[in-house]
């Protein structure tokens, strides 16, 4: 996808997954989320496509800032997908003296012990190649997977327009034969051809012909292919990218050349987490059948449209081959050591031990979510009992230092309290005492549905604390500290 293109997926035969993991570390890896958080990494990216090199996962986005601005790709690997590390600039406009402008939505692939990278620049538009105009999908190939890549051909490899397809948003699949195919198309047109073993050059069909067409109902662009229990699905994303309705829905076959029929949208805007969930790619771990998709969204609160942020979420398969629908889950562990999605203030946060956000002072952390009905899941421990521990919850704002909503306080002399925070005065809606040490990890559950708020500590049974209040519907959640010391971990914010 095009455009201004900010802040993954592997698009892989199962072929190329032939370097296992190790057992242990295959298991270790069945999460339902990104569970350090959503966005997995920090900054603006978008458009993420990815591979698995060298015993690691790597994703390759686009830098999504204004369009003038991506003129670099920036990469990041993990061995575990929670630990992500940064490998800057492995392409630049400098490296491709034909792209002028921008560059972006590249896709990874290895062969013959080179990594390639085929990527889109300079936005050609119909009509403009036969004016002169150089743009298109090029190529770049490097001796290791953080590069430095090197434009391979020094032209595009596609740099008209076929069958109406725009060339961008290209995805690269090796499939079990061996044969390596090229997909991709804006303008609501998507396209295949075949590559040459040596990846830098197209080749024929049967026919003669170099490009097919196989758009399927609803395609816009973001094309991704990905094969399982040797059925081929192609993924592609829908609607305008800097709008929130952007999304990704799927078709698959028995055959790489389609027909490719629309099964169902399977991920899209979720009012209480992100919008403009879309242009994806995969993540299968090795020699198992777990999945993940992973794509770009735009957090709530963020109006600019070259702002979003990388997510990754479970994909799960149903009995007879089709994909379900993608819940986009909230949650953080914080077994990165960061706090990327949480917006902050007062006086600093920093994470303990790699599974707690630790208070310094009297302090606010917020996400930037909207739930209604939800449960709201934390652990709460103390170091000192002189500072008191908040659970933000149906908040007006996830930027103000002290939003209008709910809160829920366990003190350090012992109390629980349920209050309401209406233009700034505080009013107790419920409390009860209960038992603090230091410490301890508090397991602290809040629901809420409709007017029904109910507070559990420890027992996840009985509530503690009750009560019927209907002056906020729904909001942000966030957590809170009059002081230093007050740590919380494993949140987890979900509907009923």
């Amino acid at each position: 996808m095009l455009g201004s293109l900010p802040q993954a997926v592997f698009c892989l035969a199962l072929s190329s997954l032939t370097h296992a993991l190790p057992l242990r570390t295959q298991t270790s890896l069945d999460y339902s989320t990104s569970e350090a958080g959503n966005p997995f990494v920090d900054g603006w990216y978008a458009d993420p496509d990815t591979e698995f090199y060298e015993d690691k996962f790597w994703v390759f986005p686009t830098s999504s800032y204004a369009y003038e601005e991506q003129t670099y790709l920036d990469a990041f690997s993990s061995s575990d997908l929670i630990n992500w590390e940064k490998h800057p600039n492995i392409l630049t406009t400098k490296d491709v003296r034909w792209a002028n402008l921008a560059v972006w939505a590249p896709a990874p692939i290895s062969r013959n012990g080179k990594y390639y990278l085929y990527f889109g620049a300079n936005d050609i538009q119909e009509g403009e190649p036969e004016e002169g105009v150089v743009g298109g999908i090029g190529v770049a190939v490097a001796d290791k997977p953080q590069g430095p890549y090197v434009d391979a051909i020094g032209k595009p490899l596609i740099g008209e327009y076929h069958n109406d397809a725009q060339p961008i948003d290209q995805d690269v699949f090796i499939d079990d034969d061996g044969q390596a195919y090229i997909f991709y198309g804006g303008h609501s047109h998507c396209n295949m051809a075949k590559l040459n073993e040596d990846m830098i050059s197209l080749g024929q069909f049967d026919d003669g012909t170099t490009f097919k067409e196989i758009t399927p109902d609803g395609y816009v662009e973001g094309s991704q292919m990905i094969k399982r229990n040797g059925k081929y699905y192609l993924m592609w994303s829908e609607g305008g990218w800097t709008g929130p309705d952007y999304s990704v829905s799927y078709a698959m076959a028995d055959s790489i050349m389609g027909p490719f029929v629309k099964e169902a949208k399977i991920l899209e805007q979720d009012e209480a987490v992100a919008k403009g969930s879309g242009h994806n790619g995969v993540i299968r771990i090795p020699d198992t059948d777990i999945w993940y998709i992973v794509y770009h969204r735009r957090p709530l609160s963020e109006e600019d449209g070259n702002h979003r942020v990388l997510a990754y979420d479970r994909m799960y398969f149903n009995d007879d081959g089709t994909i379900a629908p993608v819940t986009m889950l909230v949650k953080d562990n914080f077994a990165d050591g960061a706090a990327v999605a949480w917006i902050q203030s007062g006086s600093d946060w920093s994470v303990v031990d790699r599974k707690r956000l630790t208070s310094s002072g009297d302090s606010l952390a917020m996400l930037d979510t909207n739930f209604g009905d939800l449960v709201f899941d934390a652990t709460v421990t103390f170091e000192k009992l002189d500072a008191d521990a908040g659970l933000v919850f149906r908040a007006a704002s996830p930027i103000e230092s002290r939003p209008d909503g709910y809160y829920v306080k366990i003190t350090g002399s012992g109390q629980i309290r349920l209050e309401k925070v209406v233009d700034g005065t505080s009013s107790v809606l419920a409390e009860a005492d209960t038992t603090v040490e230091t410490g301890v990890d508090y397991h602290v559950r809040i629901t809420a549905v409709d007017s029904e708020l109910s507070v559990f500590v420890q027992d996840m049974e009985v509530p503690q604390i009750t009560a019927t209040d209907s002056s906020f519907t729904k909001g942000a959640n966030g957590v809170s500290a009059t002081g230093e010391g007050i740590g919380f971990g494993t949140i987890s914010v979900a509907r009923p």
